[in-house]
């Protein structure tokens, strides 16, 4: 059998199959209809420090190859986390990945420190969140204000830290470059990019805040180009993501660099998407004879 294993600071994943933030909830629903432990991690939809009922009006929009969301991090707060969904979590045998949020750097660190106090094995700060005390511009587009909040997490806590960029940031590979300056044990990337959408016949924008994140097949060229960029420029892990739908776009973002890969969109085209992509890479890794993913993880 392939060696499919693959390490993250302490954070060990039994193969690089992880399931988005946002796109799994926290498994429950998925769980009755194919075993999940035999993914490599979820991460858990995107929590803040207090619940949040998300965006008004239209959420989710389908685009040629893709989908546009305007969810708004509804979430049941890290403190509803931890009392409803933690402990059922904690049961599966996959690695847990806590995805983080905020709107201020205070409630980043309020819920950081909560969720420090738990038997998590990862923490994916998400740094594409509007920073309402910067105009609303997200934290991850810019050097200095990326290089803050990494910095300031990272001191906070123990637990193995993963910053999930944003590929709307002025320049990703330098971003990356920053996090790992701080002490971030990885990165993720990339996230959706900013998009559109306009009601012809209202002669309005679909969404109430006018832009949403475009995720899905469609992006899935521009996202391995920036894993690929980041992986040759960094060196801690990669979490690679962005419109994988098939092993082989896994694949190609492992031979890009990534060390693990997300899904996303595609749980929503394909409930079964995690498990059918993981039974191909095994089946690719058997008739190719690659015995490890080091083998041609980064060969590009």
């Amino acid at each position: 059998m392939p060696n499919l294993k693959v390490k993250i600071a302490s954070a060990e994943f039994k193969n690089p199959i992880v399931m988005a933030s946002g796109t799994f909830g926290f498994g429950r629903e998925y769980g009755e209809i194919y075993d999940i432990e035999k993914l490599g991690g979820i991460s858990t939809k995107g929590l803040t420090i207090k619940k949040r009922d998300g965006n008004n009006g239209i959420r989710i929009w389908e685009t040629p190859s893709g989908i546009m969301n305007s969810v708004g991090l509804e979430n049941p707060g890290i403190e509803g986390f931890i009392k409803n969904e933690l402990e059922n979590l904690k049961k599966l045998d996959v690695t847990t990945i806590v995805n983080v949020g905020g709107a201020t750097l205070q409630e980043y660190v309020d819920a950081v420190n909560l969720i420090s106090k738990e038997d998590v094995d990862m923490i994916e700060l998400n740094i594409s969140c509007p920073n309402v005390k910067a105009g609303g511009m997200a934290f991850g587009i810019k050097e200095e204000s990326a290089r803050n909040i990494v910095r300031v997490i990272r001191n906070i806590t123990s637990l193995p830290l993963v910053v999930k960029l944003s590929p709307n940031a002025e320049d990703i590979v330098r971003i990356a470059q920053v996090c790992e300056e701080e002490g971030a044990d990885g990165v993720s990337l990339v996230n959706t990019f900013k998009a559109m959408a306009i009601d012809i016949n209202n002669r309005k924008n679909v969404f109430e805040n006018t832009y949403a994140g475009l995720s899905g097949p469609a992006i899935k060229p521009i996202a391995l180009r920036m894993v690929h960029e980041v992986s040759k420029n960094v060196s801690i892990p990669v979490m690679g993501m962005g419109g994988i739908t098939t092993w082989k776009d896994a694949i190609e973002f492992i031979m890009a660099g990534a060390t693990c890969i997300q899904i996303g969109t595609a749980n929503f085209m394909n409930p079964s998407a995690g498990i059918e992509i993981l039974e191909g890479i095994k089946s690719y890794m058997d008739k190719e004879g690659i015995k490890d993913l080091s083998e041609i993880r980064g060969i590009i």
